[in-house]
């Protein structure tokens, strides 16, 4: 039987997942198939090529040198055929999803998504704050905004800044102990987030005997805004990034009394998926998030820690 010279799109499309992920399970659960359907496709791809593409061995897949020449330009192709699509669908064009961390989406995005939104009026945002990692192949997601160490590996990572944190506190918190003199004096106040690695590094870079805050249980959060919450509301000190808190300490709801600062090598990261990287409805966004970041980090960083 003569076999068709058209190329099988589909089988093409399971060979790339298999080949990327050497193992035809992740495969088959990427593209929402059963293992069988995904062997079944690549027998004809074999078939279609006249050459084995993959070595079934016990408990893994191993590309063979065929498959090795095909995958670069066979994934480009497809990611050139996402790209085209994507662009021709205007209709998600104008709507661009951005999962963030909660506090970047409270505490940065919320306030600053009116500028992007005034330079591309045709792109409708929609913001939600999630805590888990996004999967961009499950989740409706364009973008998403990390904390972590990263750079996460099969995405596009821009760092946006690995940001500056202090002991924060409210005026009137500062003054019913007579004021913030040395750093001893932050102890002598309900500390928030004790448990936080930031505050064992803060009073070190400070050159402070390191204390003991394992009897500061009251507020034992973890995420900034609720930490920043809680010292506006008056009830410790919090130590936090300045770039979330800009207008609190700018307006005098909050203060730094010692206006140094630390950081270390958790960042805020935005991520997409490589291949969606020239959508233009994600290329907008990022430039214009990179250069506001920037600006904004500019105008809030402390200075640095006393040497």
């Amino acid at each position: 039987m003569k076999l068709s010279r058209k190329v099988p799109l589909n089988a093409l499309r399971v060979f790339e997942a298999v080949a990327r992920h050497r193992g035809f399970s992740r495969a088959a659960e990427e593209l929402g198939m059963t293992q069988t359907a995904v062997s079944y496709q690549i027998k004809l791809l074999e078939d279609h090529v006249g050459e084995q593409l993959f070595l079934r061995q016990p408990r893994q897949i191993v590309n063979t040198e065929t498959a090795e020449r095909m995958l670069p330009p066979v994934a480009k192709a497809f990611e050139l055929l996402n790209e085209a699509v994507a662009s021709a669908r205007q209709v998600s064009n104008q709507t661009l999803e951005i999962h963030s961390s909660p506090t970047f989406a409270s505490h940065w995005l919320a306030r600053n998504l009116g500028g992007f939104q005034l330079a591309h009026p045709g792109i409708a945002v929609r913001l939600l704050r999630v805590s888990k990692i996004t999967d961009f192949n499950r989740d409706p997601a364009d973008i998403s905004v990390r904390w972590g160490v990263g750079p996460w590996p099969g995405h596009d990572c821009h760092l946006l800044g690995r940001f500056s944190y202090a002991p924060m506190l409210s005026p009137a918190l500062a003054e019913s102990i007579g004021g913030i003199e040395k750093p001893a004096d932050l102890l002598k106040l309900p500390i928030i987030g004790a448990q936080q690695d930031s505050w064992t590094r803060w009073f070190a870079a400070m050159g402070e005997a390191v204390p003991d805050l394992s009897g500061h249980t009251r507020h034992n959060y973890v995420e900034q805004d609720l930490c920043g919450n809680a010292a506006l509301a008056g009830q410790g000190v919090a130590i936090l990034n300045h770039i979330y808190f800009a207008e609190d300490l700018a307006s005098g709801r909050l203060i730094a009394p010692f206006n140094q600062h630390c950081s270390d090598d958790i960042g805020v990261w935005l991520v997409h998926p490589h291949n969606r990287r020239n959508i233009p409805k994600i290329k907008a966004f990022r430039e214009w998030t990179l250069s506001a970041v920037s600006a904004g980090m500019q105008r809030t960083e402390p200075k640095p820690p006393r040497t």
